[in-house]
């Protein structure tokens, strides 16, 4: 292991505490727009009316120009913006003006005297970007009307309906553009690549959120650590507020879900303050495996507030804080109810739950240096506090023979310290920004485990070499006429087996992982042609160690006659471990007690190294007129290491494996509708492979890979596509309407059984449940309960599996299927080409709502009705998958939000 810059740290670390005492603001990540409105003679204009729009995000704000003609927006998230200036007496005046760096924008404005115009035109110029990186905008109006699928999960879902290359998974995890939960985000320029889905960690409020940019193409040199998605979040700020502004809000709706909101923003031109607080309280916290749902409960609180001071022209502070704290259930599955013990008796329900505590102290400073340049430094702090708790009586947490065998308890930790710095220039035509990010993240693993299957470690075997209850030794077998099992009892775990007197394993890991990034980035800007070049540096020291040079370049043509933008882009990029249980995942299974529990694989590694990716993009972007855009890419990436997660038996707790390789290639596709008379709306899909290559190089057990060929992993889908469309009724004092579509194939499903012996094809899907009855081919089916086989909708002719009974196995293979699930026909499954899949589901969603009920000017009471999955539509997320388990789509839910607006 090589040794980090020791004095790096050293000389670092005091000059972070101390920024962190004295640290209020900054307006990092975020650009600016300011100057002043004159005439032609230069005489300056009071009172002008200024406007700035981006019509594909749907951004607009507007401002008035103060007694020395001066205008200001701040916080801007970089885009290009259509600026228009009106003034009585004067002509109107426009122009474009892109915001791409943290350096105020100052334009020209020279108004003319003539006739005012208070319209403000859009031209095709307007709806495409010459840029070399795919990537969609959303503003603050399109995430409070979208209709999302998750209460408490709700930034996530908002990325998987709008972004393309996005394939939906439970519990709000979305995989991007191929690869396993390999995102990031960035807020307010704080670089978090853990995890954010809500089994993991509590994500922002997405009340606290102005803006986001998700970045789908190749990661500008900034960006490192989880970069298939880069999801730039800006925060609502107070600053400009002259008057308090803000919001309460109250809903409720399907399975008793209720929840309420506060948010105020006040302030002036030199400083601002925006505070928000909200909770939820629902019975369908996280996404079942049963369709009813039971034992689900959950709630969420949140707290964030965010300051701005502007000190003097050239210097200002800004500060993030957030606390998060979220309470939540394990769904039950009914093989989880009435469980039984060793001797036979009811022990009751499985009832297990967690509880997640987030909280984050962002602090940012910002000097503004001779006009064309900004210096941003940042330190950081956030901590994620995971419990995870066991039913009370622990042998109530035993579940099917084939998925959870102990009872587990966890207490984890994941602190994550560092800062973020950047110095950005800005002269003609060239943007240059270089930066530094340092982070060190200590990771504490605590974990209890104990066998609750009586049949799991059983020193004796009956005549047909079942396991037998109720003996402690293979000394005791003989005399009762058993056999011993040579083979399948290990002693060592005998005293941690709670069927047979033992107690809790208790396992205690930890590491710190210490992270050094250096980038330096040029955007060059001549005639029709912008080229993007970078390089990034990353010094990674965890419980592996890797240093990577990568390099990033862009390139895209602007063909202004036709409205085209093409673009083509290349990125290399460091691949690290996630972070979540990687203790326990690299170090488990060179553990005597820990290895067989995690199902470790021989001759697998047990530390996680880092890894390398290359990814190249191909796309265009066309306007068609000034009311259609279309942005599409190629995409094409090779990953050696290729990172995955395993699920810990029925629980939420997973961690971390490493593969040899993957190899995603794919499509990803969005067309915006801006806003033509009324209506706005957007559509985007993707059809992207996630192929990966065994062997499995790190990391505790796996399930998949057994044949050593390629396989499609459980989030790989052929297609899937989101159409949104929203109305706003044209008349005074009339509602919005908005309208969901989501398609999605299926993804993998490994686990299905079906047909097709390894001896038809060695890279069949089907493995040990090909077989034969009769001589003919059919379905064994032994492995699964009557529970499961309901949760996959498995069918044998025309019976049809349900909660207690299950199908006759073997199933011939002409009479067997599903309707959940789309299985191979005989014969055909193949691990590669044609695995077993979630069947293909359509699921409407609407909305309607009046921002402003009795046509107030300062107060404004708002009424927003919702429904997900309008149809009912009965259909699955997953099925046993090795990373989340099985889940089902929330039924039909509605709910009604009442808000009130000053």
């Amino acid at each position: 292991m090589c040794s980090f810059p020791r004095r790096f740290v050293f000389v670092f670390w005091p000059f972070l505490l101390s920024s962190l005492a004295i640290s209020l603001h900054a307006q990092s990540a975020t650009g600016t727009i300011t100057g002043t409105v004159a005439d032609t003679s230069g005489a300056v204009v009071p009172g002008a009316t200024v406007t700035i729009e981006n019509p594909v995000s749907g951004l607009a704000r507007t401002t008035k120009t103060d007694g020395a003609g001066h205008y200001q927006f701040t916080n801007l998230p970089f885009n290009p913006y259509h600026l228009a200036v009106n003034a009585p007496g004067f002509s109107s005046f426009s122009m474009d003006v892109p915001v791409r760096s943290t350096v105020p924008v100052t334009p020209t404005i020279a108004l003319r005297v003539g006739g005012a115009s208070t319209t403000v035109t859009v031209t095709a110029d307007d709806l495409v970007e010459n840029d070399s990186s795919l990537h969609t905008d959303l503003d603050r109006n399109l995430i409070e009307k979208l209709p999302l699928e998750s209460s408490s999960s709700s930034v996530s879902s908002l990325v998987t309906l709008s972004s393309p290359g996005v394939s939906a998974d439970s519990n709000g995890l979305f995989h991007g553009l191929g690869d396993h939960a390999s995102n990031s985000f960035s807020v307010d320029g704080q670089p978090i690549t853990d995890q954010q889905s809500k089994v993991f960690s509590n994500q922002i409020p997405s009340n606290s959120i102005q803006s986001i940019e998700v970045i789908a193409g190749a990661p500008p040199a900034e960006f490192g650590g989880k970069t298939s998605l880069v999801i730039q979040v800006t925060t609502r700020s107070g600053q400009g507020l002259t008057k308090p502004t803000g919001s309460v809000t109250t809903s409720y709706g399907t399975f008793g879900t209720a929840s309420g909101g506060f948010d105020i923003g006040y302030g002036s031109a030199t400083w601002g303050n925006f505070f928000e607080l909200d909770g939820l309280d629902t019975g369908r916290f996280l996404d079942p495996p049963e369709f009813k749902v039971f034992h689900d409960k959950g709630n969420q609180q949140n707290v964030f507030d965010r300051a701005d001071y502007q000190v003097t022209p050239t210097d200002s502070f800004h500060l993030n804080l957030n606390y998060s704290r979220s309470w939540f259930q394990t769904p039950n599955t009914y093989d989880n109810l009435n469980v039984l013990d060793q001797f036979g008796n009811d022990v009751g329900n499985a009832d297990q739950h967690s509880k997640i505590e987030t909280f984050d102290i962002a602090p940012t400073y910002t000097r503004t240096i001779r006009k064309n340049s900004v210096f941003n430094f940042g330190p950081y702090i956030r901590k994620d506090v995971y419990q995870y708790f066991p039913s009370e009586n622990p042998l109530a947490d035993l579940g099917p023979p084939n998925l959870q065998s102990q009872t587990i308890g966890q207490y984890r930790t994941l602190t994550n310290a560092g800062v973020h710095s950047d110095i950005s220039y800005t002269q003609g035509n060239q943007t240059i920004k270089a930066g530094v990010i340092y982070s060190n993240t200590f990771l504490r693993e605590r974990d209890s485990l104990g066998i609750v299957a009586p049949t799991f470690n059983s020193p004796c075997l009956d005549g047909s070499g079942r396991p037998v209850n109720g003996f402690t030794s293979p000394a005791q077998c003989a005399a009762f006429g058993l056999e011993p099992n040579t083979a399948g009892f290990d002693p060592v775990l005998l005293p941690y087996d709670l069927t047979r007197g033992g107690t809790n394993y208790s396992y205690f890991g930890h590491a710190d992982i210490k992270e050094l990034a250096l980038y330096v980035e040029d955007s060059i800007k001549a005639g029709n042609w912008v080229v993007n070049v970078g390089i990034r540096g990353d010094l990674y020291n965890g419980l592996a160690s890797a240093t990577q040079a990568e390099p990033r370049v862009g390139l895209s043509y602007n063909v202004k006659r036709t409205g085209t933008v093409l673009r083509v882009s290349y990125a290399r990029t460091l691949e690290s471990p996630f972070n979540e249980n990687l203790v326990l995942s690299s170090q488990g299974c060179s553990n005597a007690v820990l290895s067989p529990l995690l199902h470790c694989t021989s001759g697998v590694a047990g530390t996680l190294q880092p890894g390398f990716r290359n990814e190249i993009h191909a796309g265009l972007q066309q306007a068609f007129g000034k009311n259609v855009v279309f942005s599409g890419d190629y995409i094409w990436k090779y990953t050696h290491n290729a990172f995955d997660f395993s699920v810990l038996g029925n629980t939420p707790i997973t961690f971390p494996i490493d593969w040899h390789n993957s190899k995603v290639p794919g499509l990803a596709l969005r067309v915006d509708v801006p806003n033509y008379h009324n209506l706005s709306a957007f559509v985007v899909m993707s059809s992207v492979a996630a192929r990966f290559f065994p062997p499995q190089v790190a990391g505790a057990g796996a399930t998949v890979g057994g044949t050593g060929l390629p396989f499609r992993i459980d989030h790989d889908e052929r297609f899937n596509q989101t159409t949104h469309v929203q109305y706003q009724l044209p008349f005074r004092r009339s509602p919005w309407i908005g309208f969901n579509w989501r398609f999605d194939s299926g993804m993998v499903a490994g686990s299905a059984p079906c047909y097709n012996p390894l001896s038809n094809d060695p890279n069949s899907a089907c493995g040990p449940t090909s077989t034969l009855l009769n001589g003919q081919p059919a379905v064994d089916l032994s492995s699964l309960t009557a529970d499961q086989e309901f949760e996959a909708g498995l069918t044998c002719g025309n019976i049809k599996a349900s909660l207690t009974t299950p199908l006759p196995t073997p199933c011939p293979a002409s009479e067997y299927g599903s309707t959940l699930l789309s299985i191979p026909a005989p014969g055909t499954g193949d691990n590669d080409h044609n695995p077993p899949r979630i069947a293909q589901r359509n699921l409407f969603d609407a909305s309607i709502g009046d921002d402003n009920l009795f046509d107030g000017d300062r107060y404004k009471w708002s009424l927003h009705v919702t429904g997900v999955n309008m149809s009912n539509k009965y259909a699955l997320y997953n099925f046993l998958s090795t990373f989340s388990g099985t889940h089902y789509v929330t039924p039909r839910t509605l709910s009604a939000e009442l808000g009130f607006h000053f």
